[in-house]
């Protein structure tokens, strides 16, 4: 997407509050990938992505930058856990699993966007196999009247199909026996290919009969599928997903952090810290990882890395992997002001959400401006007092006001509730000055 820096902080100011240093490196970094689009092959293929190091306190917005980011570009993106890798030889996760799931969120974008783009043809497919069903085909030996008749029909049957008249009724479909898609990415591609094998042969050796009686709403979905399998080139469609995860994908590591060796770490699973590191190395530098899709070259996915590093720090990571991290930016940990902006400047809030989900019972809730306030100041003394959990504090302080309030929902049908200040230090104070009782509660 042709997206300057400028707009892409625009778009993330709408979600995350504050951290212009991190907006800013990334918005470039996503930039830079599109100015290097535009370049030549010999040129394009010299200039490597410069991968961010993000470094703060979690709840301050690490991973929502990110992920906003990906939704925005839509482009293939992932997040992972750099603690839920292990070195090679042990059980568990191998670091290469992170590439095959890229490809697998990459191949699910083309379809979705391929399925749009063949929109009408998929509809006509499924409309044209419920309208046969509705509506029998004649007899060879039919006359001419009653083939103009029946066609006269068939239109008219077609659109009370579309329009949905007819989502009620019964009919009794033959579903084709679609192949079984193995996406565990843990396993090597040989392996999943030898299960998707065994897969087909079992489709094949078990041929009961696969008449379903359902309603033409059920069927409309189930159809969907059946058509995009049809009507899809999924050659194609992979071929394009391997191109895209290989040029834009975009892999968030989270807690990387939690695989570096400091000083203070001890312990049995120190060697295999450093091993997931040295497994970690040759991905973000850049190598051919073999999926079941076909091989892709990771020189060119922009990684993420991002981690608190209370315990650790960054050059506590192997010198190789430091160096493949070349823009660092620290996020600043949220203020009571900053708490206060996120409840009440961001797109599709909290306060938002909580306003909308009660609104269901036909409840108007209301926050008063101070009330707010107070949840922000509270919010952020909890996170002084005990463990700072950043915004994800205030998922805990709402829940612990509005949870009587939620319950008794019903006996608020087309009235106010207002949220006052008074209401918030009743519920918080207490458990907020105790530091023993907020370490439990908030």
């Amino acid at each position: 997407m042709n997206l300057t820096p400028k707009e892409i902080v625009e778009y993330l100011d709408q979600y995350v509050i504050s951290q212009k240093d991190a907006k800013k490196t990334i918005a470039l970094a996503l930039r830079t990938r599109y100015r290097r689009m535009q370049l030549n092959d010999e040129l394009k293929n010299e200039i490597t992505p410069k991968n961010i190091l993000m470094i703060g306190s979690t709840g301050v917005g690490k991973t929502e930058i990110s992920r906003r980011l990906a939704k925005m570009m839509k482009v293939p993106f992932i997040k992972v856990e750099a603690s839920k890798y292990t070195e090679v030889g042990f059980v568990g996760r191998d670091v290469e699993s992170m590439i095959r799931d890229l490809v697998v969120n990459s191949i699910s974008i083309v379809k979705a966007e391929q399925e749009e783009a063949n929109k009408e043809k998929i509809d006509n497919y499924i409309i044209n196999k419920i309208t046969e069903k509705l509506l029998p085909p004649l007899p060879a030996g039919a006359s001419q009247s009653k083939k103009d008749d029946y066609q006269r029909l068939l239109q008219v049957m077609e659109k009370r199909v579309e329009s949905g008249e007819m989502d009620d009724k019964v009919i009794e479909l033959e579903l084709e026996k679609l192949n079984v898609e193995f996406n565990d990415t843990n396993l090597p591609p040989e392996m999943a290919k030898v299960q998707e094998s065994f897969s087909k042969v079992f489709a094949q050796i078990n041929k009961e009969d696969n008449k379903k009686e359902m309603t033409v709403k059920d069927a409309k979905i189930l159809l969907r599928q059946e058509a995009s399998v049809k009507l899809l080139d999924m050659t194609r469609v992979n071929a394009e997903a391997l191109r895209r995860a290989e040029n834009g994908g975009i892999i968030f590591l989270d807690e990387i952090d939690k695989i570096a060796l400091s000083e203070k770490s001890q312990g049995r699973n120190d060697p295999s810290k450093e091993g997931v590191q040295r497994d970690l190395l040759p991905i973000v530098e850049g190598s051919s990882v073999s999926t079941k899709y076909g091989t892709i070259n990771t020189d060119h996915i922009l990684f993420i890395a991002a981690g608190a590093f209370h315990v650790s720090k960054p050059s506590d990571l192997i010198p190789e992997l430091q160096g493949r991290f070349p823009l660092r930016v620290e996020l600043e940990s949220l203020t009571e002001d900053t708490l206060y902006q996120i409840l009440t400047q961001t797109h599709n809030s909290l306060l938002k959400q909580y306003e909308a989900l009660l609104g269901v019972e036909g409840m108007q809730l209301t926050f008063e401006d101070e009330a707010v306030k107070a949840i922000a100041k509270l919010a952020h003394r909890a996170n002084e007092n005990a463990e700072d959990i950043g915004a994800r504090r205030l998922h805990t302080v709402l829940e612990r006001i509005l949870e009587d309030i939620s319950f008794h929902a019903d006996e608020y049908k087309d009235k106010e509730f207002i949220v006052t200040a008074e209401l918030v230090h009743e519920k918080l104070d207490e458990a907020v000055e105790d530091e023993d009782l907020s370490r439990y509660i908030l």
